[in-house]
């Protein structure tokens, strides 16, 4: 999983959704740079549609912007919606072979969003905390993980699932090959 525009990546969406937050914010580039961790260029670049953001940067950009990570990463979707298996916007992380692929953002009047999470045996994606209250959920699918607060990960088999605070530092962490299920992050 190499982390490539052509994989999925969703450029244009991302810059425009950067560009309308920080706008709803007033913040400028500078703020929002500083308060996500990232170069200001980096920010820039994104909001022009270059570049080639981690799932890590787009996070701490969400933080940043204090939004839901799908406000920046889901496009317009019709009422009816089907996303075939491979495709819809999948971000990828920095240090780890982990992808993030968005099926479901929050509809009005609800506080979710719903990933398909796909990783390979290696480092494990190791998350800062996000946006206070978010409560994560996941359903592993297949392979094996370890799953959850960083200092206290629980192992899950196909069929498991695990409920925990993503706004203490979390892991995800795939023990075999082909390791992938769904997460619901429930904003509270």
């Amino acid at each position: 999983m190499s982390p490539t525009a052509s994989d999925g990546a969703p450029l244009d969406v991302i810059a425009t959704s950067l560009r309308r937050e920080r706008a709803r914010t007033g913040l400028s580039l500078t703020e929002v740079a500083k308060r996500a961790g990232i170069a200001k260029s980096t920010l820039s670049q994104l909001e022009s549609g270059a570049g080639n953001p981690s799932v890590e940067t787009i996070w701490a950009l969400c933080v940043a912007l204090d939004v839901p990570f799908s406000r920046v990463v889901e496009p317009e979707r019709p009422r009816v919606q089907v996303i075939r298996s491979g495709s819809g916007p999948t971000v990828f992380a920095e240090h780890a072979d982990y992808a993030c692929t968005l099926l479901s953002s929050c509809p009005p009047g609800a506080r979710r969003d719903v990933y398909l999470i796909r990783a390979e045996p290696g480092k494990p994606r190791l998350s800062d905390p996000h946006m206070s209250g978010i409560v994560e959920h996941m359903v592993l699918s297949a392979g094996r993980a370890k799953v959850g607060p960083l200092d206290e990960p629980v192992e899950l088999l196909p069929g498991d699932y695990i409920c925990y605070p993503g706004d203490i530092p979390h892991i995800f962490e795939a023990l075999e090959p082909g390791t992938y299920g769904v997460e619901i992050a429930e904003y509270t």
